[in-house]
């Protein structure tokens, strides 16, 4: 799914961003906004970069076919 290292890293810098008289509430921050950063990329329907690349290599061998069969439709409406 998502790169949940990233999301910590950002719950991180938020975490360290909070003054020091704040850290009882630190971990309810973490808890809220690691919830609303999940449930904003849910909705965004994003696919990981794995996913991507798949799709990438599967549209590349199309294409690949594509030409080739067109390639054999122009060679056999020559002859």
């Amino acid at each position: 799914m998502l790169d949940t290292k990233k999301i910590e890293e950002v719950i991180q810098t938020i975490s360290d961003a909070m003054p020091s008289g704040l850290t009882g509430l630190q971990a309810d921050v973490e808890k809220n906004v690691r919830a609303a950063m999940s449930a904003t990329f849910a909705k965004l329907d994003l696919v990981t970069r794995e996913e991507f690349d798949v799709q990438t290599q599967v549209l590349h061998r199309t294409r690949e076919k594509l030409e080739a069969l067109e390639k054999r439709v122009a060679e056999l409406e020559g002859k």
